[in-house]
């Protein structure tokens, strides 16, 4: 059975559903930059444009996931989980207006999941 490389908790999802009802189409994006840059920012899915240097980690809750390319080559052999708390982060993402911010844990895979973890797809695909 395919593992993710990217799952959410449901305290997320139910933010997810909030903010989806209010502002349609989401996606989220971690980049490796300072401050809230290492937190995933959640954005209206036509508002935020990845780049070839991201990759497309999976789906959380029907909402595509990018992750900075860089940063994956740190958390390549970890699976991100995907929760919120509360608290105001400093930044941009959606959720911040709610008094919540999302989050990213980790668990490292196990050493015989590792063949059963989804591939990673570029962002922007070659042309």
């Amino acid at each position: 059975m395919p593992i993710p490389r990217v799952t959410v908790t449901d305290d997320a999802k139910a933010v997810i559903d909030e903010l989806r009802d209010e502002h349609g189409p989401l996606m989220f994006h971690q980049s490796g930059g300072c401050c809230d840059g290492s937190q995933p920012m959640c954005y209206p899915a036509d508002e935020f444009k990845v780049g070839t240097s991201d990759i497309k980690l999976g789906t959380i809750h029907d909402c595509p996931f990018y992750i900075a390319r860089d940063q994956y080559e740190y958390w390549q052999y970890m699976q991100l989980i995907i929760d919120v708390k509360p608290g105001r982060g400093a930044s941009f993402s959606l959720e911040i207006p709610l008094g919540v911010r999302f989050l990213t844990k980790s668990r490292m895979f196990e050493e015989d999941e590792l063949s059963d973890v989804v591939e990673v797809e570029d962002a922007v695909p070659a042309e």
